[in-house]
């Protein structure tokens, strides 16, 4: 990461409660205004101002998580002047109010959002393979179509996929509208010692090289590379359903195109092949 990149990321991260500006951000990269916004895109896959908003965002989806504070509090706290524009981001980017994400967390009744097709019936599919990175064990895979770089709601098109630690996966897309999408992924890897639930860790990645357009009725090859979190990486925003990783898997052995796309709907799990009885 270049390194002014790193200064500006590292101070957004530590000072996102304050008032900062994209101006701040940039004088602390020691860079102009304009060359800094320009890098910073590059490097990071959004603008300085968006990342400060998704980490704004996600520092606040924690203190929901993990704290009792009330929303007015949270929303000071993350650098909101006031909790109407707070609610209004939080919902935007997460696809659920601060309060419905806290029942999510409690396990109270609230189900994450589902996806949001896109505004044309047409619709297409994306099949591939995901991989790992070396280390892991098994890892149970959200993979979404997106309109930005960016996993915020809404994704256009969803599917959980189970993924075997030792080798890639096939997975396919259905219900993708005609468009190009950025093809992302979030994970949960068990881990490799004697106690793989001790050791989970959080992936990231998508299709490396870039946006992939789909077409009605055809399906569109990507591969789905992950990798660990980065700190230039923005922060996932979207509510994402629980992401267990299965203590078995078994890789399917190939990557057939499937039938005609179905309807987008809430992401189902989908095992890359049958587990075995008795797992």
């Amino acid at each position: 990461m270049d390194a002014a990149v790193e200064r500006a990321v590292e101070y957004i991260r530590e000072r996102f409660g304050d008032p900062l500006t994209v101006a701040d951000i940039a004088e602390r990269a020691r860079l102009g205004l304009f060359p800094f916004s320009r890098l910073f895109k590059e490097e990071t896959g959004a603008s300085p101002g968006r990342f400060l908003a998704a980490v704004r965002i996600h520092e606040a989806k924690r203190l929901i998580d993990r704290s009792s504070m009330s929303m007015a509090e949270i929303s000071a706290a993350v650098g909101y002047g006031s909790l109407e524009s707070f609610t209004e981001s939080f919902t935007a980017g997460v696809g659920l109010p601060p309060a419905g994400f806290r029942r999510l967390c409690r396990g109270a009744g609230q189900a994450p959002p589902e996806p949001r097709p896109g505004p044309r019936p047409a619709a297409g599919a994306v099949a591939g393979t995901i991989t790992l990175p070396e280390g892991h064990g098994n890892a149970r895979v959200y993979l979404g179509a997106f309109a930005t770089p960016l996993v915020q709601y809404p994704a256009v098109a969803a599917a959980l996929v189970d993924v075997p630690g030792d080798r890639p996966s096939c997975y396919r897309l259905p219900g993708v509208p005609e468009g190009s999408w950025h093809l992302l992924a979030v994970a949960v890897a068990a881990g490799t010692g004697h106690d793989p639930h001790a050791g989970r860790s959080t992936l990231v990645g998508g299709h490396r090289a870039g946006a992939v357009t789909v077409s009605a009725a055809t399906v569109t090859s990507a591969a789905v590379r992950l990798r660990p979190q980065r700190p230039a990486d923005p922060p996932v925003l979207l509510a994402l359903p629980e992401l267990r990783p299965a203590r078995t898997v078994v890789a399917h052995p190939g990557c057939a195109a499937a039938p005609g796309p179905r309807p987008a709907g809430r992401p189902r799990a989908v095992p890359a092949a049958p587990e075995p009885s008795g797992a």
